[in-house]
């Protein structure tokens, strides 16, 4: 990569690494305070409307990264007049998807009765409490299109540094509102004001920074290129909307056999994993628009081993963490909410099998979208959501929250775990698929043996919570780095990123020192 590449990369991980840290110790104590002033129940609607509306931004029908993929070039060739033709279509179709997911919500309000069968022990009325989360969901599409010229401009530190100075200061409000009245209104209303206010601030910004984008007399894209992209949502928008009935049911599934009270508690265990997959996330989002970069001027050959570089390095960090859900998420849960919060073994199970699986595609999606190869697997998402469906329903009437969360599991194994590597390798690569299954199955067989060994020695471990918690992360590192190291520490792929790891050293110093 070159200089540009390198430093953009550099400075969106560590700025979304600074931030997200801080901004989850604030997290984990507004949630703490959240659970103490309020009921179980308020955690079960949280959870539940997050995934409802989530099913509602499928109204989005992937137009945001066929947009992003169309900016690759224009930004690379500092083509200003394309640029700015398409963020106003951009634009147009952002404010029509806005309304349309305000118009949706509300058709579906009268229909909650049929999910919240019991009616939740709260004071405040469900339908106002929803009508907050819609309207933080709709009015957002006003603005996000232009936080993701930023982001494709590798730019994201602005959006995420931004981003985490606003949910800072919104959980200190939601506290400090918490402890006073212990009401749920006002904390709906904060991070209302809050949701607003970091919209309009991220969209000066990036008018400051583009202001050729404020042109309105921009001429419109030509036929050609407006046909490309919308080949490119249509193949998008049914990859989204399966991917949606993947990721966004859970709730909606664990509410309808178990109650609000079940998912209130299962949430606490997806908070764990969620703050996990947003940290390390925040390292692959923040050099994606590095990649597309890269794979827009390099041959498949040399896409294929950078893919295989990032590939090993998801491994590592999703391997990792599985691991460290697996093994201490329950002591976790245990000291930050109290007994009553903790679940059955079989939960921070089923989450870590997602996470993994999960965490193991991250590299495969980003060269799959950065190359432009979206029609390829679309039909197979929708498979996955289907099957997802059908076991949820059936394991879930079994086996409660573990049967609707290990159905997730069961669905991706079956079909997108396998299908969209292929994909990258026989339409991206022009390459043989098997290099990739020989290289997942020896990943598979060593978290494996790394889980047997963690699982065993922990359960020996018998101390109070908090430095069980401290023992049992130094012993999951300790042996899944050790025979990672061992086994692939001489590998290209390893010596890539430590290289790599060094150059984010060195070029933290650097910033750091201005």
């Amino acid at each position: 990569m070159n200089k540009s590449r390198s430093y953009y990369s550099v400075l969106n991980i560590l700025t979304g690494l600074g931030g997200y840290a801080v901004n989850t110790i604030v997290g984990f104590i507004c949630r703490i305070i959240f659970v103490r002033c309020l009921s179980e129940d308020y955690l079960g609607i949280n959870g539940l409307f997050s995934n409802v509306l989530s099913i509602l931004s499928l109204a989005e029908l992937g137009i945001g990264s066929a947009i992003g993929y169309a900016l690759y070039k224009p930004l690379a060739e500092h083509d200003e007049e394309k640029i700015t033709s398409l963020m106003h279509f951009y634009s147009k179709a952002y404010k029509v998807i806005g309304l349309v997911v305000g118009f949706i919500g509300i058709l579906i309000m009268p229909f909650m009765n049929v999910i919240i069968r019991t009616a939740p022990s709260i004071d405040e009325n469900l339908k106002i409490i929803y009508l907050l989360y819609l309207f933080n969901t709709a009015s957002t599409y006003f603005f996000s299109y232009r936080s993701a010229l930023l982001m494709t401009a590798q730019q994201s530190y602005l959006v995420t540094g931004i981003s985490y100075i606003q949910t800072i200061l919104q959980s200190v409000l939601q506290i400090a509102y918490l402890l006073i009245f212990k009401e749920y209104y006002g904390y709906l209303i904060i991070q209302t004001i809050g949701i607003f206010l970091y919209n309009i601030i991220i969209s000066k910004v990036a008018v400051k920074k583009y202001p050729y984008i404020a042109n309105k007399a921009a001429s419109p894209l030509s036929k050609d290129e407006k046909k490309k992209i919308t080949q490119n949502v249509r193949d998008l928008t049914i990859y989204k909307i399966s991917s949606l009935m993947v990721n966004s049911t859970d709730n909606i599934i664990i509410t309808f056999f178990d109650g609000l009270s079940s998912t209130g508690l299962t949430s606490n265990y997806t908070l764990f994993t969620g703050t996990l997959t947003t940290l390390l996330s925040h390292i692959f989002n923040g050099v994606s628009a590095s990649i597309g970069n890269f794979n827009a001027l390099h041959t498949p050959k040399e896409r294929e081993q950078l893919f295989y570089d990032f590939n090993l390095a998801n491994f590592w960090l999703y391997g990792w963490a599985s691991i460290g859900v697996l093994c201490v998420s329950s002591d976790l849960v245990r000291f930050f909410y109290g007994d009553h919060y903790v679940m059955e073994n079989a939960i921070p199970a089923a989450l870590a099998l997602n996470m993994y699986m999960v965490g193991m595609q991250t590299a495969v999606w980003t060269f799959k979208n950065t190359q432009g190869i979206f029609k390829y697997g679309r039909f197979m998402q929708m498979i996955t959501a289907g099957l997802n469906i059908i076991f949820s329903l059936l394991l879930g009437k079994i086996w409660g929250a573990f049967g609707v969360l290990f159905a997730s599991a069961i669905a991706r194994g079956l079909t997108n775990t396998w299908y969209d590597p292929y994909c990258i390798f026989k339409y991206g690569f022009y390459s043989k698929f098997t290099n990739y299954v020989i290289r997942y199955l020896k990943f598979a067989l060593v978290e494996i043996v790394c889980i047997i060994s963690s699982l065993f020695i922990c359960s020996k471990i018998k101390l109070a919570v908090f430095p069980a918690i401290i023992v049992k992360c130094f012993v999951c590192s300790i042996i899944f780095n050790g025979l990672s190291l061992l086994l692939f520490g001489r590998s290209q792929e390893m010596q890539f990123v430590f290289n790599k790891l060094t150059y984010i050293i060195h070029k933290f110093r650097r910033i750091k020192n201005g």
